[in-house]
């Protein structure tokens, strides 16, 4: 199809209680510098039920409208509910370029919305940018298993979709909000609706690890020698008020479990402090954390790729460094 505006839009995905998830408050961001290069609006799609706090919300990240859809169908998140609105807002408006979170739900619409409308979609992107020659979007994503990045254009079809890493980009700090609201009265019958749920669990594969929200992460990765060696990762995380990461390495060894996993194949964070400990620095694992407000190497190879993206390196044995950090951390707070 044909863009009918020079609009860029942003899905702000929601929970069941009708708050924001924060990756689409955090897409507003790069969303606002995107939309002013295309010369269109910045707008949030919010669907749902009961919606007017993520509303509130996206106003207040820097929308300049807000379309609203809601119904009790959109309650909780369906294939078949979620992309029959997005396609009919789309095929009504006519946006040039769209974002969704990359989350398990965003990675499930953004495919069947992109098919429908016979256009393309770049997948699990980390960086985003307007390629100054066509005026398209170029969508950066790890590609060849993380071992390069690729910058994908979408030329041809509108709108240009993509689907973007949750804690890739920081949210703005919030204003009061002046976004023009719309609202569509968009409804899909129970019939049309080829999945129901059954029974949620809230508490899958043991401990819940809360990376993408956590201000202070720790990580250990090959360099800890094995599932012993977290121990005093985890004292130092404890003592600064942090969560334990990890690397794939370490994972895939069987150390620790899969939801510590900081990376490409895991979960993408931007704290506050990133302490990475034995670990080298693979371009799969700094994918996923480069964004760190300020990162701790340490490692006892002083030539490990990590210290290239470190603010603060120590070349030494973790084993010895750790718990007099974790000692003066300890001293510190009295």
């Amino acid at each position: 199809m044909e863009a009918k505006t020079k609009d860029l839009w942003v899905l702000i995905e929601t929970k069941e209680d009708g708050s924001a998830q924060n990756v689409g408050l955090e897409l507003l961001n790069p969303g606002r510098m995107l939309a002013d290069k295309q010369g269109g609006a910045l707008v949030a799609i919010v669907i749902g039920n009961n919606v007017d706090e993520s509303v509130k919300a996206a106003s207040a990240y820097g929308a300049d409208k807000v379309i609203v859809v809601e119904g009790e169908e959109y309650q909780r998140y369906t294939t078949d509910a979620y992309a029959t609105a997005l396609v009919t807002l789309v095929e009504k408006y006519g946006p040039t370029s769209m974002m969704i979170g990359a989350t398990p739900h965003g990675r499930d619409l953004g495919p069947r919305v992109s098919c429908r409308l016979q256009t393309g979609l770049t997948a699990d992107c980390t960086a985003l940018d307007i390629d100054e020659e066509s005026g398209n979007v170029a969508w950066t994503r790890p590609a060849f298993g993380g071992n390069l990045m690729a910058t994908i254009l979408c030329p041809d079809h509108r709108p240009q979709i993509g689907t973007v890493r949750p804690g890739v980009f920081k949210k703005a700090d919030p204003t009061e909000g002046k976004a023009e609201i719309i609202r569509e009265d968009i409804h899909v019958p129970a019939d049309q609706i080829r999945t129901k749920l059954l029974e949620s669990i809230k508490e899958a594969a043991g401990e819940l690890v809360d990376l993408e929200g956590a201000e202070i992460i720790v990580s250990g990765g090959r360099g800890v020698g094995g599932p012993e060696g977290f121990a005093p990762v985890k004292e130092l995380a404890d003592a600064l008020g942090g969560v334990v990461g990890t690397s794939r390495a370490a994972v895939d060894a069987g150390w620790i479990a899969h939801a510590h996993q900081v990376g490409q194949t895991g979960k993408t964070v931007g704290p506050k402090l990133y302490v990475a400990c034995g670990i080298s620095g693979a371009i799969q694992h700094v994918a996923g954390m480069s964004s760190s407000d300020c990162i701790v190497a340490i490692n006892k190879d002083p030539d490990a790729p990590i210290f290239d993206i470190a603010d603060y390196g120590i070349v030494g044995d973790l084993f010895e460094v750790l718990p007099i950090l974790t000692a003066e951390v300890k001293k510190l707070k009295g």
